[in-house]
C-alpha cells in the first residue's frame, strides 16, 4: 500500500508526462483545468498513465460525472440542482464541492477537480 506521499509522487509524474508541466506546477490545489490546462482529450491519457502507474482499472464515470451534468432531473437553466448536488457527493466523495455548491454551474464544473482530490481518488483505489 502506497503512502499519500507516494500516490502524490506518482500522480504528479503522470501529470507532467501527459499535460507537459513542470514539477512544480503540480502541486495538490492546483486545478486540473484552470491551473494545469487539462482538456478533455487530456483526461484519456491521465487516466490511461494513472491506470498503469499503480496497476488498477478506473471507470471514467468515476471521476468524470458527465452523465449527472448533462441530466435534466440534476440540471435546470445551466445549474446543478440541490438534488444534482447529492449525487454529485455519493459519486465523487472524494473532491471538495463546498466551492463549487456555492454557485453550481455546469460549465464551472471542469474547473474543480484538483491534483488532491485525484489523489484523494487514487488512496481510495488503491488502500
Amino acid at each position: 500500500m502506497p503512502s499519500k506521499e507516494e500516490v502524490f509522487e506518482k500522480v504528479r509524474e503522470s501529470l507532467v508526462e501527459a499535460l507537459g508541466v513542470d514539477d512544480e506546477d503540480v502541486t495538490p490545489e492546483a486545478t486540473m483545468v484552470g491551473d494545469l490546462g487539462a482538456e478533455s482529450i487530456d483526461f484519456l491519457d491521465i487516466l490511461f498513465r494513472l491506470e498503469k502507474a499503480f496497476d488498477i482499472k478506473i471507470d471514467r464515470t468515476e471521476l468524470f460525472p458527465e452523465d449527472i451534468l448533462t441530466n435534466a432531473e440534476y440540471v435546470q437553466d445551466g445549474r446543478v440542482t440541490d438534488t444534482g448536488l447529492d449525487e454529485l457527493k455519493k459519486r465523487i466523495p472524494f473532491a471538495d464541492l463546498s466551492k463549487f455548491e456555492k454557485n453550481p454551474i455546469v460549465q464551472d464544473f471542469g474547473h474543480l477537480l484538483t491534483v488532491n482530490d485525484l489523489c484523494n481518488y487514487i488512496d481510495s483505489k488503491v488502500n
